[in-house]
């Protein structure tokens, strides 16, 4: 099932173009990278660079993935603007401009590796907020979307999250920042709710961990330190499929840059317990 039949195109929903833009772009982008990775593990060297830290790198097939996405979006969307992690951007201005919000791939450690584990993250925002967006996985090809509205989709499957009896039944995803000393911080509050937990998942891509909520793979997720591009397509997925979500800005108490998904059923006990952990420390 392609986008448009996933959203109904033909109905009022005013997002749906908008996502098969970005489904065919990320598609593309995805293909892409997964062609990179086999030439990589079969001996290719891939270019490597450091960014915030040694350990906050970014390949040259990262680089090469957002330009395919930009190039692709200016032929299909000319005009619109254009954020992404490694070239940056400013979002558009005006009534209803769009801003493409890009990911080349998420997960850029994991694929450096040689691990499945990562994705192209491509979102559609309209004022800050998040109307489309696809998370595509190169190797397994799984494709995640979600349009304000619309619900959110897995290969054409509806998705919809759990619904967990309590925090103690609750499977947490999470994840790290790359500066040691927030890093640190960050593992304390982790600390403090593995006691409380069923179990604690950190997989190291963050759109994919926003996903797995949505789909009920984990009950939750709370990280701290992520970009736009991180959050922009997989926090709608989760919020579409009925997850409680808050992405940067929209929970004070949370922190300036926390993230937040949950099932309803544990949304406000979890949010209580990291409260009292002291999130603001972090």
């Amino acid at each position: 099932m392609n986008a448009a039949e996933q959203t109904n195109a033909g109905s009022a929903l005013p997002y749906a173009a908008l996502l098969e833009v970005a489904e065919k772009v990320a598609v593309e982008a995805a293909e892409f990278v997964a062609a990179e990775r086999t030439k990589m593990l079969d001996g290719t060297a891939v270019d490597v660079q450091s960014k915030s830290h040694r350990t906050d790198v970014v390949t040259a097939v990262d680089v090469a993935s957002e330009q395919l996405v930009r190039d692709r979006l200016a032929q299909l969307r000319p005009g619109d603007a254009v954020l992404g992690e490694e070239a940056g951007g400013e979002a558009g201005t005006g009534a209803d401009a769009v801003t493409w919000v890009v990911d080349p791939i998420d997960g850029t450690v994991n694929f450096l590796y040689g691990a499945p584990h990562f994705a192209v993250s491509l979102a559609a925002q309209i004022d800050g907020e998040s109307v489309a967006g696809v998370v595509v996985e190169p190797v397994s090809r799984r494709r995640w979307t979600a349009v304000r509205g619309g619900g959110a989709w897995l290969d054409g499957r509806r998705l919809a999250v759990s619904e967990p009896s309590g925090l103690d039944m609750t499977l947490l995803g999470t994840g790290f920042a790359y500066l040691p000393e927030r890093r640190r911080r960050q593992a304390a509050m982790v600390s403090g709710l593995a006691g409380h937990v069923r179990d604690i998942r950190c997989a190291g891509a963050a759109s994919l961990d926003l996903c797995h909520v949505g789909a009920g793979w984990t009950d939750a997720f709370v990280e701290h330190g992520l970009s736009r591009w991180d959050w922009a397509a997989g926090a709608l997925v989760a919020r579409e499929a009925g997850a409680v979500v808050s992405v940067p800005g929209e929970d004070p108490e949370l922190g300036e840059d926390g993230t937040f998904a949950a099932a309803p059923s544990i949304a406000d006990e979890l949010r209580a317990m990291v409260l009292e952990l002291g999130v603001r420390d972090i």
